[in-house]
């Protein structure tokens, strides 16, 4: 069957909320699941053409969605559905059946008449079709349910709660972010008939809270950015707005640099409709406190943009972005200047205070602070830490690489004392930078102080890390001790789940080894830090193998982001150098680099392929294969050359390795690719007498061996 379509009206399509101010944390993914959800419900409908473009725009008092070239009626399109079999949709009178009819009713077509459904198939298999042309969806129903779903659908942290007068005079519930006022919704010029939270929509909104009076008309949809940007003083577009702000922040600051973090410049737009940037200062007094505390300060309690020096250092002057515009705005200026002083002098305040108290008194005082309560206090988590410092400080010396011990020591035992004074309990994010300054005042060694900031590092993917031998030492054993303990009380990721961060904990020892060049044994360190743990539980589940693995797994992840000239490291080269459990990671990018020259050269394939047979004969073997092989026993021209190939290379690929020289190492297997070649040709190697099968085996075990010295090259294969 088939009906003839209309001809469609195609136009812009508009619909704004009007709320009391929204959540500004939120506001962002507020305005994009608000844009997103009605853009996806009309596409989904069939009412959007190619060249369909969806803008979102998000104030702090409204959400607000324009799609272009959306058409008020979509096309008539047709539909084959599968029914039933026609021996359950037909009686034996051929009369339709219950389930056929309660299947068209569910499907929309409960009045179709059934003869004009399609029989498809034969004998058993003949089953009833649905086979119609079914009528485009319409823009003002889509648009209502659109609306309803996308609603609902927001991510609202809490629900607020109110009442709205309906239009016969009664009360009625409604739950959103914030309360609605008012809901624009035009197709073109024309009025959508749609509703939501207890309001019909309209062509009226409210302008800026305080620079524009009366409701705004909106005209058309293609015209509502125009409108609102100069009749009501509003910048719709959050991304436009964000922009303008960190233009007019720049260009505020002159020669000095302005401290704008993301999630500040996301916040303070956010926070207004109309941005305006003014200058303010405060006392130079307050210059005496550490720059972070002040910095930190102003962007969390006050949303303002410190200022610094082309040096780094803080200026006394401050910018702020407020929602109102005016020439005259000394009160604005003078209001903020004076917030800010008393939050400004308690980090003062907290500063001076916790100076009068050493960090070294305070290391007590961590026993009265539980750190896991399987885990015992912090205190006791300090001194495990210390006792894995120490172990890897001594490790280094012994490596003939300067550590000291000392220092390691002590920097282990201050530095959580931070943790304990007013400034880092009012600001937690200065845990570690205030250690440093409390550090150096007290006295104690540069290295150590430093040490209190940097074992944190790296805080993030793509962090710096520590500039001080201490600091790497001590980041690796605090690192460590996370781990092992955190997965010893059986708190070990999984899938998104990874509440104490073990895959950044994992990645940062790694980055650490790695990038410092620390020739130390991560095995070994993984047995170090396990033996901290007096608990018996932590023992049995922080099993060595499993920690070493799914630190393994996090630098696979981290050396696929590196390259040897601009071109990545291949999973094949990954996975080559891995397999061989490295116990050392600080050479692995030296091995890659070797791999990656190996590989371009004519013999490799061929190399590849014949280390990749040599182990699966080898895998297959199920008999004890002698630790050497004995020339003694050689009688085939092949194998005797391939013996005598392989004991000419190994002293030097034996000193190779041990120089670290794996470029070398490779390309001396080439002379190897002939010997190899014609001793498959030639040679069987289980041959039926097992001492001859034996001791070509003990050849393939020792040449596999040296093949094998930096990477499985039969992973390249």
């Amino acid at each position: 069957m088939s009906t003839s379509n209309m001809p469609s009206q195609s136009a812009d399509l508009l619909i704004e909320l009007l709320t009391e101010e929204l959540p500004p944390k939120s506001l962002r993914r507020l305005g994009d699941g608000f844009s997103d959800g009605i853009f996806n419900a009309l596409e989904a409908a069939g009412l959007l053409t190619a060249n369909s473009k969806v803008t979102g725009y998000a104030t702090p008092r409204r959400l607000a969605v324009h799609v272009t070239e959306v058409m008020d009626q979509a096309p008539d399109y047709p539909v084959r559905e599968k029914l039933l079999p026609t021996s359950i949709a037909f009686d034996a009178q051929g009369q339709a059946t219950a389930p056929l009819l309660k299947k068209l009713g569910a499907l929309g077509y409960a009045d179709l008449d059934i003869s004009a459904l399609e029989k498809s198939g034969e004998g058993k298999n003949e089953a009833l079709y649905l086979n119609v042309i079914a009528k485009g969806a319409a823009l003002e129903q889509t648009a209502q349910l659109a609306l309803e779903g996308t609603l609902s659908k927001l991510p609202i942290a809490k629900m607020m709660h109110y009442q709205v007068m309906q239009k016969n005079g009664q009360l009625a519930d409604v739950e959103f972010a914030r309360p609605a006022h008012k809901i624009i919704a035009l197709h073109g010029n024309a009025p959508l008939a749609i509703s939501a939270l207890g309001i019909q929509a309209g062509n009226l909104t409210d302008g800026h809270r305080f620079l524009s009076s009366g409701q705004i008309s909106i005209t058309s949809a293609d015209q509502y950015e125009k409108i609102l940007q100069s009749e009501a003083k509003v910048m719709p577009s959050f991304s436009k707005r964000r922009e303008y702000i960190k233009v007019a922040l720049l260009k505020a600051a002159g020669a000095d640099s302005v401290l704008m973090p993301d999630s500040l410049l996301d916040e303070v737009t956010a926070l207004v409709e109309w941005p305006a940037i003014y200058e303010c200062h405060f006392d130079q007094e307050f210059l005496d406190v550490p720059q972070e505390c002040l910095i930190l300060t102003m962007q969390t309690n006050q949303k303002y943009f410190a200022l610094t020096d082309q040096q780094g250092k803080l200026r006394n002057r401050f910018l702020i972005v407020s929602n109102i515009q005016t020439n005259k705005p000394d009160a604005i200026i003078s209001g903020n200047e004076r917030v800010v002083r008393p939050r400004l002098s308690d980090a003062r305040f907290f500063f001076q205070q916790d100076q009068k108290r050493p960090l070294g008194s305070r290391v007590a005082d961590l026993g009265k602070v539980v750190y896991h309560n399987q885990l015992g206090n912090q205190l006791e988590r300090t001194q495990r830490v210390a006792a894995i410092a120490t172990g890897i400080a001594k490790a280094l010396k012994n490596k003939g690489i300067e550590a000291n011990i000392e220092f390691a020591g002590r920097a282990a035992e201050i530095a959580k004392t931070d943790l304990l004074t007013d400034m880092v309990g009012e600001f937690p994010e200065l845990q570690g930078i205030m250690g440093r300054y409390y550090a150096i005042h007290d006295g104690e060694n540069s290295e150590v102080a430093s040490a209190c900031s940097e074992h944190y590092m790296p805080r993030f993917a793509g962090d710096t890390l520590p500039e001080t031998q201490t600091g790497t030492i001590l980041a690796i054993a605090d690192k460590l001790e996370t781990l092992v303990g955190i997965w010893g009380v059986g708190l070990a990721p999984t899938g998104d789940k990874d509440p104490y961060a073990l895959r950044r904990h994992a990645l940062g020892i790694c980055r650490l080894l790695l990038e410092k060049n620390l020739p130390l044994s991560l095995p070994e360190l993984i047995k170090l830090a396990r033996a901290q743990f007096t608990q018996k539980d932590v023992a049995e589940k922080a099993k060595a193998d499993d920690i070493y693995a799914f630190i393994i797994d996090r630098l696979r992840a981290y050396l696929r982001d590196q390259s040897v000239s601009g071109k990545p490291f291949t999973s094949a080269e990954i996975d080559a150098v891995l397999s061989q459990s490295p116990a050392q990671l600080n050479d692995l990018i030296g091995r890659l680099t070797a791999l990656r020259e190996f590989n371009a050269l004519e013999q490799a394939t061929q190399l590849a392929a014949a280390n990749k047979r040599i182990s699966n004969i080898l895998k297959k073997t199920t008999t004890a294969i002698p630790a050497a092989c004995s020339s003694k026993l050689l009688q085939a021209p092949a194998e005797s050359a391939l013996f005598q190939a392989l004991e000419s290379v190994t002293p030097t690929l034996n000193a190779a390795y041990e120089q670290g020289h794996f470029v070398e190492l490779l390309k001396t297997l080439v002379a190897l690719s002939q010997p190899i070649d014609q001793f498959f040709a030639d040679v069987m190697v289980m041959d039926p007498n097992p001492e001859l099968r034996d001791n070509r085996l003990a050849l393939l075990q020792q040449l596999h061996q040296k093949m094998n010295l930096i990477a499985d090259l039969g992973k390249l294969a």
